[in-house]
């Protein structure tokens, strides 16, 4: 199962975006209109086969850096007992969509890292990850391994400390 789809990343980073750092190097970089249909499973009949399996190849990238943020993700998430994720948290697909993103990326020019979204979004993406491992983090409302101790308060009968020392005034 994957924990994000080729049309959820076209919306977000977006074709644009990935066939810039998806396209192999020495290639022409795939038309973002290509990517589009390519990642959307549209219409791409009025591209050149060589085009095409340029974009079929990015999209392979594409699919090799979601597999590695997958396994990076289950990793962290395995410790806790949340495999397999059915249905998939949405967390779990922004998660994804960074640690991959971050991935894509790695061969690009950096800049102030404090102030890259790109780095910025795989460092948090990482942060909450190794929370959740750790039982901080929860995946949210369909989490059933909440920590233990969440709920309502619990009323005993009987003597209070706080009255017993009232006592004493």
């Amino acid at each position: 199962m994957s924990y994000i789809s080729h049309a959820q990343l076209a919306e977000r980073p977006g074709a644009r975006e990935l066939a810039e750092v998806a396209t192999a190097t020495h290639e022409h970089i795939v038309a973002a209109e290509l990517m589009e249909a390519t990642l959307q499973g549209g219409d791409r009949s009025d591209w050149s086969a060589d085009e095409i399996a340029v974009a079929d190849d990015a999209l392979q990238r594409i699919d090799d850096a979601v597999s590695d943020a997958q396994a990076t993700i289950d990793g962290f998430l395995g410790k806790r007992g949340y495999l397999p994720l059915s249905p998939v948290p949405g967390i779990v697909t922004a998660w994804t969509r960074a640690i991959a993103r971050y991935f894509l990326h790695k061969d690009r020019i950096r800049t102030d890292e404090k102030s890259d979204p790109i780095v910025r979004d795989y460092r948090d993406a990482m942060k909450l990850l190794q929370l959740t491992a750790e039982g901080k983090f929860s995946l949210g409302a369909e989490d059933d391994l909440v920590s233990q101790g969440t709920g309502s308060p619990e009323f005993t009968a009987g003597s209070s400390t706080f009255r017993d020392n009232l006592k004493d005034f």
